[in-house]
């Protein structure tokens, strides 16, 4: 099992931003991941936090060559360009990493909660695409529990639990108060959602939704008691609003820099604050440079969201104690799953020598000598089959554990 990825924390965010993965390109991906020599399932987990990949793999370092190949390939990215900066981990480290990944602890925002919707989006998208087998299956079920417990067990999703509420927080600390503002959301996708949902409870007086599917528009719209705005209608309205949040999953810039001027323009002075929490960003950087206005995005959410931690950071500790319990009891499961055949196989085989030797001894024997045979043995099968299962169990997931099972197999001519 390994993982393999950029993220937030070590990349900067116009590398992390050209690593994305789109949804149109991920059926590809998962494709071309499984058709490689060394990886036969794979995961492929694209945010505005990270891009990873699980998978499980014949050879370690065959599979890292394959998956960071692939990783160019599907972003279209040298790997010259992010090879410095990729984190792999595998077995027990892996399932670890991909544990604190569910529960909230490696995202921007310490324990947000959209991140545990977006793991499960990626294993359902891979298993729709034949592209994860029994071995994701299982760790990626587990990451899912661990992420519900990590949250029911624990404060860590109090307060700003999710990517699109800080981003409110963050507008509402920069203007003072969202109380009579007029707020444009662009993208209604679950970010875009959850924007406008946490910008309805905060008494602003408005709230405008652009989507490139009017129908999305509409209904988030019509949730919040806003009004849905088409796309092409976008510079005028933000001329109107007094914030802008984006958050669309679009793969180029939104919004250019020459529309921004234009909307500048024809605000007759008042400042506009612009927040763009798109991966990538849906704003022209560049428009940062317009006097009056304020251009904000991941960076600058992450800092904020970072102020004020401690308490959750307390929660954060024992979500950490969770996730190491959880691996504990993962790595039990998984090994016990890997030498069950073999411990299978052993047995059937002896209790079928067993069956034949009674067979054959019991036609001469009374009905109670007979029974006298089947429990003697029983009993004897049993006390010899003993040892061997138990260090072959204990041995499970090591070198030392195949070369026992190996042993088995060949010893014994099982399947």
């Amino acid at each position: 099992m390994i993982v393999v990825g950029v993220n937030h924390r070590n990349v900067p965010l116009e590398l992390l931003e050209r690593m994305t993965v789109p949804a149109e390109r991920l059926p590809k991906a998962l494709h071309d991941l499984v058709s490689r020599e060394h990886v036969t399932e794979a995961v492929v987990l694209s945010t505005c936090n990270r891009t990873e990949i699980y998978a499980t793999a014949e050879k370690y370092h065959g599979a890292m060559g394959d998956v960071r190949n692939s990783l160019s390939e599907m972003t279209h990215v040298a790997p010259e360009a992010f090879a410095d900066h990729l984190y792999a981990y595998h077995d027990t480290a892996a399932v670890a990493h991909l544990f604190s990944v569910a529960a909230g602890l490696d995202s921007a925002v310490i324990g947000e909660s959209e991140i545990l919707g977006q793991v499960r989006q990626a294993w359902e998208a891979a298993t729709a695409e034949g592209a994860a087998g029994p071995g994701l299956h299982m760790l990626f079920r587990h990451a899912l529990e661990v992420g519900k417990r990590a949250r029911t067990d624990t404060g860590i999703g109090r307060s700003m639990t999710s990517v699109s509420s800080a981003a409110v927080a963050l507008a509402a600390e920069r203007l003072g108060t969202l109380d009579g503002k007029r707020v444009l959301v662009l993208g209604a996708g679950e970010m875009g959602e959850g924007m406008a949902v946490s910008l309805a409870a905060a008494g602003v007086a408005e709230v405008l939704v652009a989507n490139r599917t009017p129908e999305r528009a509409r209904a988030l719209a019509e949730r919040v008691g806003g009004r849905a705005v088409p796309l092409f209608e976008l510079p005028q309205a933000v001329v109107e609003v007094d914030l802008l949040l984006t958050s669309t999953g679009a793969t180029s810039v939104m919004v250019e820099y020459g529309e921004v001027e234009e909307i500048v323009a024809k605000r007759a002075g008042r400042e506009l604050l612009i927040i763009d929490v798109a991966v990538p960003r849906d704003v022209n950087p560049s428009a940062a440079d317009l006097p009056g206005v304020t251009l904000l995005d991941m960076d600058d959410l992450r800092a904020f969201a970072d102020t004020g931690l401690a308490e959750r950071r307390r929660e954060a500790t024992r979500a950490r104690d969770i996730v190491d319990e959880e691996v504990s009891r993962y790595r039990d499961a998984s090994t016990a799953r890997q030498v069950a055949p073999v411990v299978t196989a052993f047995r059937d085989r002896a209790e079928v020598l067993r069956l034949a030797e009674v067979e054959r001894l019991g036609r001469k024997l009374s009905d109670v000598e007979r029974a006298a045979l089947e429990a003697l043995s029983k009993g004897l099968v049993a006390k010899l089959l003993h040892e061997p299962t138990v260090r072959l169990k204990d041995a499970a997931g090591t070198v030392r554990g195949e070369r026992l099972a190996e042993a088995l197999r060949e010893l014994f001519d099982l399947e």
